[in-house]
């Protein structure tokens, strides 16, 4: 190890200047027209339908409250856990948990990795507990992989994170909480942005087309016949003064003047011929399909009607934000437990009846069928509708009617034995009773 820490430090004390890919000298060096807006990493974000996916992953996950349970003989929540307050409220003294994983969130779906520090106690009494998580930046951090062996241990895998000053930090993967986007190897993610470049890029044109649109009052060009040779010089002072009297909202409906012998000749082509509405629109569903997001998410609702958008709701619960949450649990329940806890049976889970919740009446409805089929407390549901716990309403109940599958048929073999009159009576009565109660399991 000696050696290697000798050949590390030699790396870090080598001064880099790191230049950005969007800087204007390199662009220009390479040969790109440094006008062209680049969608890649945060720049992506200036297009809309983007921002608007992102936005809405972000948001769904930021919303979701977050839990310690404890598997042992059953579910149970372990509230009283010292990592609770720390996740359900303020990961760290600069943000709350909804900004926390919303940061996460958008740096996983913009870089297709999100990394947070883990701040072990390291003296006192919490020596190795959690004290603290912080997000780090993900455009600044590096993997390396030993996958020949050259280290010595099971440190085969390490991360560097660059900071703000240029000063490198080498971190051990349990020190590192890392999400990943979709993967080719397990270790790295991807992000959409890199396998949708064309596409993202098609959607930023258009925007772009619109925008210039816009400011040339929305009029479709054309083109001006004039007899003779005009210098290149004439060309450039003659199309400024014409679109300076022709263009722009402040020429809207007002009458332009040419020289004698030039005619203008407007085209005909439009947005609608370009079938500029069509492209637009696959684009957006194309971009929202790659993210997982819903198209009544971003108010397409062609479609859409009550009944199919609450489905289309649980379907973006299943089909996309269930992977997602299960990589936040996964991670954070693997590196923020010790090895007797994971053993103690401690897991961390979000809880998604905030976006699963349906109407009161549906909900009722559900609520009424758990209660009296022995599966849920009256105490449960009220804690399921943050209400305070009752006196008697813990105990599981059932109906009377209900009999074990290897009962069945025994009330018609007591029938058919000889009964006088007064015990058949006391037994109506005593069948009638039973069939009104509720049981207490």
């Amino acid at each position: 190890m000696a050696l290697w820490d000798k050949w590390f430090n030699r790396i870090r004390a080598e001064t880099v200047v790191p230049i950005p890919l969007n800087d204007p000298t390199l662009l220009e060096w390479l040969g790109i027209d440094a006008g062209e807006i680049s969608y890649r990493g945060r720049n992506a974000l200036k297009e809309a339908t983007i921002f608007a996916c992102i936005r809405i992953l972000a948001d769904a996950v930021g919303k979701l409250p977050i839990k310690i349970y404890q598997d042992k003989e059953g579910k149970q929540s372990a509230s009283s856990h010292y990592l609770a307050p720390l996740l359900k409220n303020r990961p760290n003294p600069w943000m709350s948990s909804r900004d926390f994983f919303k940061c996460l969130e958008v740096q996983r779906n913009t870089f297709g990795n999100a990394y947070a520090w883990i701040d072990f106690a390291s003296t006192g009494r919490k020596a190795g507990q959690v004290q603290g998580i912080y997000p780090l930046d993900s455009s600044r951090m590096k993997i390396y992989v030993d996958n020949a062996g050259l280290l010595p241990g099971q440190g085969s895998l390490w991360y560097v994170y660059t900071g703000p000053d240029g000063k490198e930090y080498k971190l051990r993967p349990d020190e590192v909480l890392h999400f990943k986007g979709l993967t080719f190897d397990g270790i790295v993610g991807m992000t959409p942005l890199e396998q949708l470049k064309s596409t993202i890029e098609n959607a930023g044109a258009a925007s772009q087309y619109l925008n210039n649109s816009f400011k040339t009052g929305l009029q479709t060009k054309g083109i001006i016949h004039y007899v003779g040779d005009l210098s290149p010089e004439a060309q450039k002072t003659f199309r400024e003064k014409f679109e300076s009297m022709a263009s722009g909202l402040k020429n809207a409906n007002r009458v332009s003047l040419l020289p004698i012998g030039y005619q203008f000749q407007p085209l005909s082509l439009t947005m609608a011929d370009a079938q500029f509405i069509e492209n637009t629109q696959l684009t957006i569903k194309q971009i929202a399909a790659a993210f997982g997001v819903k198209n009544h998410q971003l108010n397409d609702l062609d479609r859409a009607t009550h009944t199919n958008i609450s489905e289309q709701q649980r379907e973006f619960y299943i089909d996309t934000l269930m992977d997602i949450l299960t990589g936040y649990e996964q991670e954070m329940t693997y590196k923020l437990f010790t090895r007797k806890e994971l053993d103690e049976g401690y897991y961390i889970k979000f809880n998604v009846n905030a976006i699963l919740r349906a109407d009161p009446k549906t909900r009722y409805e559900g609520y009424r069928i758990a209660i009296q089929s022995g599966f849920l407390t009256a105490n449960e549901v009220r804690a399921l509708e943050e209400l305070e716990a009752k006196e008697g309403g813990d105990r599981l109940l059932i109906n009377g009617n209900m009999m074990p599958i290897e009962m069945a048929g025994e009330q018609y073999k007591k029938n058919n034995e000889p009964k006088n009159l007064g015990d058949q009576k006391g037994g109506d009565e005593d069948t009638k009773i039973k069939e009104e109660k509720i049981l207490e399991l």
